[in-house]
């Protein structure tokens, strides 16, 4: 329940049942992908996969590195869980275990999913997603389910499908873009995650990207584990508004003094505020 990626495919998210589906890539292009079912007997994570083929020990690490990843298992959360615990009204986050948001297996389905998010509604952020995994995603040989389309399957749709199949408007171009960069090995997104650069500068570099701003870069910052920034849109200022400031618009600079005592971690300590109500 951490964040909004639960609602995209390739991502299905089971809330009676408490389980998510999820599409796997495997390693090399002649691997079909796989789907697994992830639970959470006994406080544990159990992933299960629907292959009916067998899978190796490079399949098997693969399917547990990507899932680590998503959940965020290796992240330390120790110094967040200290600064917030005598604070009364962020001490619950300790007792929950929250702050670990889920995320997808690269950087760049997070990245085209974060252009998904950018001017609009979350309804059509759905959909521009489930048209990019269902048209141009590997199908799983067991269920027919889609994995998330590669740089290379994207780079090679003309602008026109982005256009007019995903109904992606002004984004089409960004895609189209993206996609031929991150193929040709001009552009290595997945280096952000182990980048060194400091946060100012590899937020600068993020927003080199075509259709990534300051929004974008603050959401995908927090996604590689970075919290320094709040990512503010007109849903957080309206939460913000409702829970803080009596339901009447606040200044970003009133929202940024909240949570100025939290250093580093200001932008995780906001969205867990501002998604409590999804937790409980």
């Amino acid at each position: 329940m951490s964040h909004g990626w639960r609602a995209l495919l390739p991502f299905e998210f089971d809330e009676a049942g408490w389980s998510i589906t999820r599409v796997l890539a495997l390693d090399g292009d002649s691997s079909a992908p796989v789907t697994v079912h992830i639970t959470s007997p006994d406080g544990a994570l159990a992933v299960n996969t629907a292959a009916r083929r067998k899978l190796g020990k490079r399949d098997v690490a693969r399917i547990t590195r990507d899932v680590r990843h998503m959940f965020r298992l290796d992240d330390e959360m120790s110094i967040f869980y200290a600064a917030v615990a005598g604070e009364p009204e962020f001490s619950w986050i300790v007792g929950e275990g929250a702050g670990r948001l889920l995320r997808s297996p690269t950087v760049y389905e997070d990245l085209v999913k974060t252009i998904c998010t950018t001017n609009c509604s979350w309804a059509l952020t759905t959909k521009m997603v489930a048209g990019l995994v269902n048209n141009l995603g590997r199908p799983t040989p067991e269920d027919g389910r889609h994995a998330f389309p590669t740089p290379a399957a994207m780079a090679a749709e003309p602008e026109s499908f982005y256009r007019d199949i995903v109904r992606a408007g002004y984004r089409a171009n960004y895609f189209k873009e993206l996609a031929e960069r991150v193929a040709s090995g001009e552009l290595d997104v997945e280096g952000w995650m182990t980048s060194e650069l400091s946060t100012a500068d590899l937020k600068r570099e993020m927003k080199r990207v075509k259709g990534v701003g300051e929004y974008a870069a603050d959401n995908l910052l927090k996604l590689l584990g970075r919290y320094d920034c709040l990512a503010l849109d007109s849903w957080v200022r309206a939460t913000f508004a409702r829970l803080h400031n009596k339901g009447r618009a606040a200044d970003d600079r009133k929202i940024a003094r909240h949570y100025a005592r939290f250093q580093e971690w200001r932008g995780l300590a906001l969205w867990c505020d501002m998604t409590r109500d999804w937790i409980k």
